[in-house]
């Protein structure tokens, strides 16, 4: 389901241009890119959660927590970065998932999260598929949205 669910986002952002990426719908709206920069900071939350079996440093939370939780100062500096910077950086942080799950077995999957505890790693990683699928339904949504794309325009 990860890999499925990536193979949509990066379709559903297929083609599109840095001024697209940035664009806000609104003045509510995240970008496209700022979305982007989301699905990859949770993921990587959840893997130091989950793989390292801790809390996010002080550094980590400062380099992360602008795409974590969005908003206003996501709007102003989530931006600027190109498609293929935000596509070399979901295929690695996804690369990284994956090798790190397939070094795991089930019974890894129901161990309370030791930073978490009333979740288990499954539930974690149920998570993380379901909040890119949750962003990349935005993100479908915006795009149709472009100034200049007409509603059928778009990857699916």
């Amino acid at each position: 389901m990860l890999t499925y669910a990536r193979s949509t986002t990066a379709a559903a952002v297929d083609g599109l241009t840095l001024a697209e990426l940035d664009h806000l719908h609104d003045a509510q709206s995240n970008s496209i890119g700022a979305l982007l920069a989301h699905i990859i900071a949770v993921e990587r939350a959840y893997q130091v959660m989950t793989f390292e079996n801790r809390l996010l440093s002080p550094e980590e939370n400062r380099e992360w927590s602008i795409a974590l939780q969005l908003g206003d100062e996501g709007r102003r500096a989530l931006r600027d970065r190109s498609l293929d910077d935000y596509l070399d950086e979901l295929k690695s942080v996804r690369e990284r998932t994956l090798e790190r799950l397939a070094a795991r077995d089930d019974a890894w999957l129901e161990q309370s999260v030791s930073v978490a505890p009333a979740v288990n790693a499954h539930w974690a990683w149920f998570h993380v598929a379901e909040d890119e699928i949750n962003h990349r339904g935005q993100i479908r949504w915006l795009r149709a949205r472009l100034p200049g794309r007409r509603a059928g325009n778009q990857s699916t």
